[in-house]
């Protein structure tokens, strides 16, 4: 498969022009970013993540002036030596009154909160194995996680504390109650327990910190196992490119959620150790963030595709985001046009968007400089330092060269021990030599740029023929009436599968199905047109903004049998035109159980003849 090349002229656009970094002998592409001094990762065996992110806080006389976080809600602030002591004192806590020790898993059930660093730090520092999770999954979900990663004690937000009443797990609010004195809160043992002792700790790179489970989009979700070595990896990293790409004084801006990857190694760790300032959003909300910009002159937001594509879609005005510098992409393939459409309507603002797993503790690829960002605009970056990367064709196994796309393959320090008690999912991702598969197509140019092209398993495999969801959701986002978009397969006798969009209109818009399919034929080859357009009201997406795929898939099951079912009722129903479309409409959800109408209006037509 011979991806496409960039476009001609890009080439002079670029300030550092990366040299080759492709062995043709190996077929491994390097990082040729080395790092030096106190930017080097920490080799020390006897190193945990929360005693390597409390060396890096600002000296005593600085901490005090120096602010942590600010919640955006209530304007609270902790400095760094707020910080330090709560991180201190829960810890203490959890050892003393809970009896947590070294290896003990916590479950941490709670959205972005101004403690939500100090539980993380001080479950690690006191030698617990942090687990977290998105409250807003359901009860049987957790009781799965609780049990499989053999949880002993969780610490949760107070409106999500009845989801793990079946675990009988002990359990730890996050703030107070005062009309529930009986439960312990976060609050009070980090106000009780400051004087308390925490004897030495013994923890090592080695050790596992964290279970992140893997957001099953495309199957069963995983316990990704992430050692101290990998956070601090990470960490250092991060806060290498912090401190390269942003100013000393910057304000970062934080709404992606910690109990992911994403936000956990950038705000509950990583942005810490270099001394910035996060203002802290409970969850996104468009107005909400723009206003958190405005208030508190916000430099730079770590994002997500679908929040940039949020700000280009909006047309509301009124805010001051003109101290806005950066705004990182990623999670999620960031499309061109999408990039485009940004940088056009704010051109003071470097977009640079980036890539990585949970299996890679969130890190693998960036952009340094806006300029490398532009000249390559479809491009995820080059690797970071310390990582290796090689693109295996799917069928011979063997390395390909530049512009040839295949599976992306990483090797780096950051890469996951493995999965929790599943020794064939691990053995089938982490192979030969420690390569960690990755599941993604993509390919690397001429100057170790990589480019993400889908993940694999979503590929829609059209009379042999593979076409890359991503592609054709960027192209539906170019259409100004269309807000969102997400594709997936259909099954087809005839060709196996094609194309469905599922498509969000703009306000007011009254585009058609044949409008949309129109506009997508005439940019693409005939086997990735769109076959079927289905529109509703949001793409559903989990909490770092990943187009969830399969939920769309079963919603389009249901619709196939409750197509089924308004045949059968149209075909008694007659062809009369004794009752209209309006009339009809309560009868068919009642009898056909149609959630989405879009069905009744494919099927109308011949029938209101």
């Amino acid at each position: 498969m011979d991806a496409s090349r960039n476009e001609p002229g890009t080439e002079s656009m670029l300030s550092c022009r990366r040299k080759s970094n492709y062995d043709p002998k190996t077929g491994i592409y390097h990082s040729l970013i080395q790092l030096e001094g106190s930017h080097k990762i920490p080799t020390t065996a006897n190193l945990d993540t929360a005693t390597f992110v409390l060396s890096q806080f600002p000296s005593i006389d600085q901490s005090d002036m120096k602010v942590a976080v600010i919640d955006s809600a209530t304007n609270r602030r902790l400095t760094y030596r707020e910080l330090r002591r709560s991180i201190h004192s829960l810890a203490a806590g959890l050892y003393q009154r809970f009896g947590v020790r070294k290896g003990d898993v916590i479950f941490v059930l709670s959205s972005n909160s101004i403690i939500y660093p100090t539980i993380c730090l001080a479950i690690l520092l006191v030698g617990g194995v942090l687990t977290t999770s998105n409250p807003i999954n359901t009860e049987s979900e957790i009781t799965k996680q609780v049990l499989d990663s053999g949880a002993k004690l969780a610490i949760a937000a107070p409106d999500a504390m009845h989801k793990l009443l079946s675990t009988g797990i002990p359990t730890i609010v996050t703030t107070r109650d005062p009309l529930n004195t009986n439960e312990v809160s976060v609050e009070e043992l980090i106000d009780s327990c400051e004087s308390m002792e925490l004897p030495e700790n013994k923890q090592t790179q080695s050790d596992t910190a964290a279970i992140l489970y893997s957001s099953g989009t495309t199957g069963t979700s995983k316990g990704v196992i992430l050692t101290h070595g990998n956070l601090i990896s990470t960490i250092t990293l991060l806060k290498w490119a912090a401190e390269t790409t942003s100013a000393k004084d910057d304000i970062f801006l934080c709404f992606i959620p910690m109990f992911h990857i994403y936000g956990l190694v950038f705000f509950g760790l990583g942005l810490l150790c270099a001394n910035t300032t996060t203002v802290l959003m409970n969850r996104f909300e468009l107005q909400a963030m723009l206003e958190a910009i405005q208030t508190h002159k916000v430099n730079n937001i770590p994002s997500v595709p679908p929040v940039i594509l949020a700000m280009v879609k909006y047309n509301g005005g009124g805010y001051d985001l003109s101290s806005l510098k950066s705004v990182g992409s990623g999670a999620a393939p960031l499309s061109k046009h999408v990039a485009s459409r940004f940088r056009e309507k704010f051109p003071w603002v470097d977009l640079k968007p980036g890539y990585g797993l949970t299996e890679s503790c969130g890190a693998a690829a960036f952009f340094v400089s806006s300029e490398e960002a532009i000249a390559r605009s479809a491009a995820s970056g080059g690797l970071f330092p310390s990582f290796s990367a090689k693109v295996v064709d799917f069928e011979s196994g063997i390395a390909q060269p530049p512009y040839s796309a295949g599976e992306i393959w990483l090797k780096g320090p950051t890469v996951m021990k493995g999965y929790l008690g599943n020794e064939a999912a691990t053995s089938a991702t982490i192979v030969s030599d420690g390569w960690l598969r990755t599941g993604d197509l993509g390919y690397f140019d001429e100057d170790g740029y990589l480019f993400i092209v889908d993940r694999i398993k979503e590929l829609i495999k059209h009379n042999g023929y593979q076409v890359a969801p991503a592609e054709l959701e960027a192209i539906l986002l170019n259409h100004p009436h269309i807000l969102d978009a997400a594709v997936i397969p259909l099954e087809d006798e005839d060709a196996g599968e094609v194309p469905m969009a599922y498509v969000v209109r703009a306000t007011g818009s009254e585009l058609g199905e044949d409008q949309v399919m129109q506009f997508v034929a005439g940019q693409v080859a005939p086997y990735k047109k769109i076959k079927r357009v289905a529109f509703i009201n949001e793409i559903p997406k989990s909490a770092a903004g990943k187009i969830l795929r399969k939920d769309l898939m079963a919603q389009n099951n249901d619709h196939e049998e409750s197509f089924v079912n308004l045949h059968v009722y149209l075909h008694n129903f007659g062809r009369t035109n004794d009752h209209s479309y309006t009339n009809i409409k309560t009868d068919l959800m009642n009898h056909c159980q149609l959630r989405d109408m879009w069905l009744l209006d494919v099927w109308w037509c011949p029938f209101k003849r």
